[in-house]
């Protein structure tokens, strides 16, 4: 394969609009939008290494070998270490589909990953879900780049396993919107089920296996609403918030039975709503959604909702409309959905955001990009 030429693919990043923490568990619902910026990743040849990864997030290259499917980097030794922790999700994604090509019988090649992204601006990330995004950009590069067509479900599934082995508690949720884009609804399969199965089954045959709690589909988008995007400014690691969650050993409580019952209420209503077009609806289970994760806040004390998230809330309340979090909260982003012919209170609005210190993003709905078939 040393002579083909270079492979590129991209996937959105995305934003959460109901559902938050309650779509950890398997088989509850959430609501999730692709957005129209998005990571690119480029595969081709490389010399000198098995794997030779470069990335905007990143300094410098790291050059890796594979061992017995495990990628390790190069010490100035001439020894080996493990890859290096901020390219995690890429080294992840080579090494499953590495599992997936054996499995196949199909050798993989030198390979250079070349990363680019436009979900961070001088290394801060947005929070619109750039290890998800960059974990399906690699898998689906990788895989085209040796050959093998994969179908959209087996992306995710494969953009799945990658993200599990690194952090099995991750929803998938950002996986799937980077997959099919538009507006999604979507429940995780039960992650330790799927990596079970890859352990015993191997790669190929868990991505062919029934996942037990995964359901997905298409979803309308609103019929007359804005979706206004705030940034906070302020970057928070998902993974340390739902890891601060399971600390307090909420998992299993009464407490915690309660939030996931509001929750999936909210998410279900808000599903109908967008299904019937009831615009007027959706706004109010927004604002629903908004309470469900400040009565978690309350309960829990995680820090989900800070003074630029609540104050992005309330100039999409006194708007006219509504706002929440997007995604774990403790910064990145917050939406808003407002009527979209009020122009005037949407100027207002993204005021008063800026005078708080919330920065209103350039952000709009990527188009949907893929079929669903057989995931409901």
């Amino acid at each position: 394969m040393s002579g083909q030429a270079p492979v590129r693919r991209q996937a959105p990043g995305k934003l959460f609009i109901a559902g938050e923490y309650a779509v950890l568990e398997p088989g509850h619902p959430a609501i999730l939008v692709a957005v129209d910026r998005e990571v690119s990743v480029t595969v081709s040849a490389a010399d000198g290494a098995d794997v030779v990864i470069e990335s905007d997030l990143a300094t410098g290259q790291a050059r890796l070998r594979r061992r017995d499917g495990v990628l390790t980097a190069f010490d100035g030794g001439g020894g080996e270490r493990p890859a290096p922790d901020s390219l995690g999700h890429v080294v992840s994604a080579i090494e499953v589909v590495d599992g997936l090509l054996a499995a196949r019988g199909l050798r993989h090649a030198p390979v250079h990953v070349a990363i680019t992204s436009r979900l961070h601006v001088d290394g801060t990330k947005f929070g619109l879900g750039s290890s998800g995004a960059v974990t399906v950009a690699t898998v689906s590069a990788l895989a085209a780049y040796h050959g093998v067509d994969l179908a959209p479900e087996e992306r995710f599934r494969l953009a799945l396993l990658a993200t599990a082995r690194l952090d099995p508690g991750a929803s998938g949720g950002d996986l799937a919107a980077s997959v099919w884009g538009g507006w999604i609804a979507y429940q995780a399969p039960n992650r330790a089920a799927v990596l079970d199965m890859a352990r015993r089954l191997g790669v190929d045959e868990a991505v062919r296996a029934p996942w037990p709690g995964f359901a997905l589909h298409r979803l309308p988008p609103p019929r007359a609403l804005a979706l206004e995007v705030g940034w906070t400014g302020q970057p928070a690691s998902t993974s340390s918030l739902t890891g601060q969650l399971e600390a307090r050993r909420w998992r299993g409580s009464a407490a915690h039975r309660g939030f996931v019952a509001r929750s999936d209420e909210c998410v279900r209503s808000a599903i109908r709503a967008l299904e019937q077009g009831d615009d007027h609806d959706l706004v109010r289970q927004v604002r629903a959604a908004r309470q469900v994760l400040a009565g978690l806040d309350g309960e829990v004390g995680l820090g989900i909702f800070t003074s630029r998230l609540t104050a992005l809330c309330d100039a999409a309340e006194a708007a006219g409309g509504a706002a929440k979090p997007s995604g774990a909260g403790g910064g990145d982003c917050g939406i808003a959905l407002l009527d979209a012919t009020a122009d005037e209170r949407i100027t207002r609005m993204r005021a008063r955001w800026a005078a708080a210190g919330v920065q209103p993003m350039p952000i709009h709905v990527q188009a949907t990009n893929e079929t669903i078939a057989g995931s409901r």
